[in-house]
């Protein structure tokens, strides 16, 4: 009688350990050959011979190591040797033998390599003799078994989710939708994992379908019903003259076919993309791709995105070896040569539970929970070499799914989470059965990951898993800013942050952090997120962590400063993030990871603590302030028309003006804002601050202009605006200054190094898309167009989309200016400023956005800034600053220092205008 394939899974783990060192091919080679076969329960007296003699080729004798005729050639070396010229032995040998005695496999091995070829398909495995347990289906012609057809040499790829999501669309065609289509397909996937992987007989699921259901797929829908009630049933309680075939499925249970689904329907067209499916080799796939990929499933057009919503493993390390990894490691460490030790870990280890409140298709659950039974395998490992005997690992795994929460809005990843949980655990098991040489499977389910399925912002965290219980908070929050929020989203705000002034302009994964907070109140659970690096920068600092700091008590434990985090999706755009770890107590011991780029691997450092800019500061935030902390001249918007663009003028309009009436020119002003500044735009404005009333009225182009503003302003439902109609001939706002001013753009690309910053004259009127600072002095352009002040610039202040945002009461305002420059640093900046804008003009064919572009920027103009950065340096202080990092370290230090209000009692002068 044939073996099962557990039986036959446990002799492969067996064989495995027991050969592990075996090298010689004269010695071992033919005891080594009896035992393979014994694995699959094959005498080899019955089937085959050793030392086959052939004629080659070349007409002389050779030898085959074992020939079963019509079946399988197997030619052995010796360790280590080179298996590309045992299977050239191997086919040589082919051409000696007969018609019936051609083998429809070769295999080769070195004793610990082996690699098996199909004569018949022409397919190839290898695979080593530790993993002989996991590719034991590819023998299943030795025990009897029919032979696995696989379409895909790949695992588990595009093709499989494509073929699924046909089946999704087909289904929802029917009329068979929402919860009973979420639930049903992820039954499917469960299945066409566990044929491959053990859970399952290989190929069980694929034969149930080929071999008991019409071609027409008209009786597919019952016969699957039947299967999922089956492995709902335990052995005991199944009717005693059910199918022997349906039978032999493995009792599963684990809530996962508990339900009862209504009877889906099935056509040929949809059974032929089950089986298609089937045919697929899933025996590979990482359960953490798994969810990922079938999220998209359920929607067409993100499944022409495959992979979107995928978080690489590397980034989920990046948040959870700070969060708990590293130091559960370290402490392994620290005992593993104590049993007692050892044994009060893995217990320690056992208790840990985890959440994810947007846990998605678990990709971050799954990753830990990878993550923490690779630790187990190590203290097992370490157990077993600590003496008394042969560990039973059976018998002492501790871990399971169970120690897993999360929480997510849609109820199909949901699912996933759950089943991609049970599929990372049974891969786990299957490592440890082939580590210890024990084989090793869950079944019955008996324990789930909980996954619930709700509006994380307004569920209660403490009803899914008690603070007291809980050790850790990990994941990966919804990237929506304010302008993307939908309404149910920014009610969801609303419940969250309550009468919280200025949180309507959060990003929506504020709210986690909130949430979290109040939940570890109290506690020592730790928690980390990844956000959008956003909520480190402009108003939302104050907003957001003042009220963690100071009203929840929140310290930051650990941070990876801003970093590109693109998944492996084709075309998948990049998020600049942060992760930042925190909790409702203080730790001694913090930890920074800073990037030189955000695409290159982060450095870490000790630091004593972390501010929310993420670096090493007090826990302070930069607030909006209406005047400088810093004795300069005030910053103010540009002038605004309110106008509907009556007095606005394009090229055209100004040469059409000017030819009908020449004395209007004095009233044509260069009209400006950050965009036109940039690119070298050219408009004009009509400027009437000093026409007289003859002038107005005698002048048909500019009366109708003022009649028409006069009329947009009347028909405005604001009060300020119409009482602006009152005087149709002036902008709205004037703040044009009188001399010379500095205008900065409030809008710039971030790609830039320095925002272009310049000097203009008093005849070129700025518009409100522009900032501008009075009295212009080279000292102040020289500071402001500084790397000190585009480092303050690119940590401080907001952001619009990715481009750099300006703001006076954020940036400005807020900017610690040098401390006491001398006259000679003054001098010294002022001649370096005066370079940068003497380059600048030598191109006057160039705008200031090509004189910046990455690319495009000039050597001379390169060399100009770094004179211009030395010189403003040096002013701060003697010593060089080594990276950004340490730039903002020190900023902020004066900005303490200013903000305290030493200046007071010390009268500094800190800063010439």
């Amino acid at each position: 009688m044939a073996l099962s394939w557990n039986e036959i899974k446990d002799r492969a783990v067996a064989f495995s350990k027991e050969w592990a060192d075996t090298h010689n091919e004269e010695a071992d080679a033919k005891p080594f050959l009896e035992a393979l076969l014994n694995v699959f329960g094959i005498t080899r007296k019955r089937v085959s011979t050793f030392e086959h003699r052939v004629k080659k080729l070349s007409e002389a004798d050779g030898y085959i190591d074992l020939l079963w005729k019509g079946m399988i050639l197997i030619e052995m070396k010796s360790k280590g040797k080179n298996l590309d010229k045992a299977f050239t032995q191997a086919k040589d040998y082919i051409h000696g033998l007969k018609e019936h005695e051609l083998p429809k496999y070769i295999l080769v091995s070195d004793f610990y390599h082996f690699r098996l070829f199909d004569t018949e398909d022409s397919t190839t495995k290898e695979f080593t003799l530790p993993e002989l347990v996991k590719n034991v289906q590819h023998f299943g012609f030795i025990a009897g078994y029919q032979k696995k057809i696989y379409k895909e040499q790949d695992p588990v790829n595009i093709k499989a989710a494509s073929l699924m999501g046909n089946l999704h669309d087909r289904l929802k065609e029917i009329g068979y939708d929402g919860h009973p289509l979420e639930v049903y397909l992820v039954r499917i996937l469960f299945c066409l994992f566990a044929e491959d992987t053990t859970i399952f007989d290989i190929q069980q699921f694929q034969d149930y379908i080929a071999q008991r259901t019409h071609e027409d797929g008209s009786d597919l829908a019952s016969k699957i019903q039947e299967l999922f009630q089956v492995l709902n049933t335990p052995h005991d309680k199944r009717y005693k003259n059910i199918d022997e075939q349906l039978n032999a499925f493995p009792y599963v249970n684990g809530k996962l076919f508990e339900e009862i689904l209504p009877s889906a329907s099935f056509d040929a067209k949809m059974r032929k993309s089950l089986l298609e499916c089937c045919y697929l080799d899933w025996s590979k796939i990482s359960p953490a791709i798994f969810g990922s990929m079938f999220q998209s499933v359920m929607n067409p057009t993100e499944r022409r995105n495959l992979g979107a919503h995928y978080t690489s493993e590397k980034n989920i390390l990046k948040l959870i070896k700070p969060l708990f990894l590293d130091d559960l490691w370290a402490e392994f460490e620290s005992v593993k040569n104590s049993r007692g030790k050892l044994q009060d870990f893995h217990k320690k280890l056992s208790t840990l539970k985890f959440l994810d409140p947007a846990c998605g298709c678990g990709n971050f659950l799954v990753i830990t929970y990878r993550e923490l039974r690779l630790l187990e395998v190590a203290i097992l490992r370490a157990l077993n070499k600590t003496g008394q005997g042969f560990l039973d690992v059976r018998e002492i795994i501790w871990l399971d799914v169970d120690m897993m929460s999360g929480i997510e809005y849609e109820e199909f990843p949901a699912r996933i989470a759950e089943v991609a949980m049970w599929l990372i655990d049974h891969q786990m098991n299957m490592a440890i059965s082939q580590e210890f040489g024990q084989y090793f499977v869950r079944l019955p389910l008996k324990k789930a990951a909980n996954i619930v399925h709700g509006n994380a912002l307004r569920v209660n965290w403490e009803d899914i898993v008690s603070k007291d219980e809980l050790s850790y908070i990990i994941g990966n929050p919804p990237f929506i800013g304010k302008k993307e929020q939908k309404p149910e989203q920014k009610v969801d705000m609303g419940m969250v942050f309550k009468d919280i002034k200025g949180a309507g302009i959060l990003d929506y994964v504020a709210a986690w952090y909130l949430k979290a907070a109040v939940y570890i109140q109290s506690s020592k659970v730790s928690a980390a997120f990844v956000s959008t690096n956003s909520i480190i920068q402009g108003e939302q600092v104050c907003i957001l962590w003042s009220l963690l700091f100071k009203t929840y008590q929140i310290k930051i434990h650990f941070a990876h400063r801003t970093f590109s985090w693109k998944n492996e999706a084709k075309g998948n755009a990049a998020v600049h993030v942060v992760i930042i770890g925190f909790a409702n107590y203080n730790i001694k011991d913090k930890r920074l990871f800073e990037y030189d780029d955000i695409k290159s691997e982060p450095h870490e450092s000790k630091v004593k603590n972390i501010n929310p800019y993420l670096i090493e500061g007090e826990d302070r935030t930069v607030e909006n302030r209406k005047s400088p902390i810093s004795n300069v001249s005030h910053m103010n918007y540009g002038s605004m028309p309110i106008d509907n663009g009556h007095l606005i003028l394009n090229d055209e309009e100004k040469e059409f003006f000017l030819k009908n009436d020449p004395s209007g020119e004095r009233f044509v002003k260069r009209y400006t804002g950050g965009d036109e500044f940039i690119n070298n735009k050219k408009r004009w404005c009509l400027w009437l601050v000093d026409i007289t009333p003859s002038q107005l009225i005698n002048s048909k182009f500019i009366y109708d202009r003022i009649q028409k503003t006069k009329m947009f302003r009347l028909s405005s439902d604001r009060e300020a605006t119409k009482k602006l109609a009152e005087t149709p001939s002036l902008f709205g706002e004037i703040r044009q200054p009188t001399s010379n001013y500095i205008i900065i753009p409030k809008v710039s690309s971030e790609t830039r190094r320095y925002i272009p910053i310049g000097i203009l004259p008093s005849t070129t009127i700025t518009s409100g898309s522009a900032l501008i600072v009075a009295n212009a002095r080279l000292y102040n352009f020289g500071v402001l167009t500084s790397t000190m002040h585009m480092t303050w610039i690119r940590n401080v202040c907001g952001r619009m989309k990715s481009d750099i945002q300006y703001s006076a009461s954020i940036v400005y305002n807020n900017y610690p200016w040098p401390e006491n420059p001398s006259e000679k640093q003054v001098a010294t900046i002022e001649t370096a400023a005066q370079k940068v804008l003497d380059v600048r003009a030598s191109f006057p064919d160039s705008s200031l956005a090509d004189l910046y572009h990455p690319l495009t920027t000039p050597p001379v103009l390169t060399k100009a800034h770094q004179e211009l950065d030395k010189a403003v340096d040096l002013a701060y202080r003697p010593q060089a600053f080594t990276n950004e990092t340490k730039r903002m370290e020190f900023l902020f230090e004066l900005y303490e220092k200013y903000t305290a209000g030493l200046f007071a009692k010390e009268k500094v002068k800190k800063s010439r205008v």
